[in-house]
């Protein structure tokens, strides 16, 4: 493989929006990833408290209590493979312990398998999506505790 072709596969994955793409040929070996940067999003200012209705009880405004843990979200869109074949056992399950660099599903996006690291280090709490179901960026995947 020479530098063109590194370029056309960095292209193809800029025009994808993928945010890793493997590529294997022979003895050529390559797998690129780019970390995603996070946007900051300004959202209009609420209402002063005591504009608010005193009706209205506090648990309520804060809405559902949510779970604890850290979320493994979706870097792409594609379908959610648990297991890199379907005759092979789950890449992870509910209660295995996971580290960093743990893979712990395949995102398919264009005919490409991504596998999707854990990003941090915990206990599998629970699983967020079936086998074969397609997500959406930034889609929960797991929960880690």
């Amino acid at each position: 493989m020479n530098f063109d072709d590194l370029d056309k596969l960095i292209e193809r994955m800029e025009k994808a929006s993928l945010s890793e793409i493997s590529y294997k040929d022979g003895e050529v070996d390559i797998k690129l990833k780019k970390e995603m940067q996070k946007e900051m999003v300004q959202t209009p200012a609420q209402p002063a408290p005591a504009a608010q209705s005193a009706e209205k009880p506090a648990a309520a405004e804060s809405g559902p209590a949510e779970k604890e843990g850290v979320l493994v979200k979706a870097p792409m869109v594609g379908t959610f493979y648990k297991a890199p074949s379907p005759e092979s056992d789950p890449f992870v399950g509910v209660g295995d312990k996971v580290s960093n660099d743990s893979v712990v599903c395949i995102l398919e996006a264009m005919k490409l398998f991504n596998e999707i690291q854990a990003e941090t280090s915990g206990e599998i709490a629970e699983i967020l999506v079936e086998d074969g179901e397609m997500v959406e960026y930034d889609q929960p995947l797991f929960r880690i505790v």
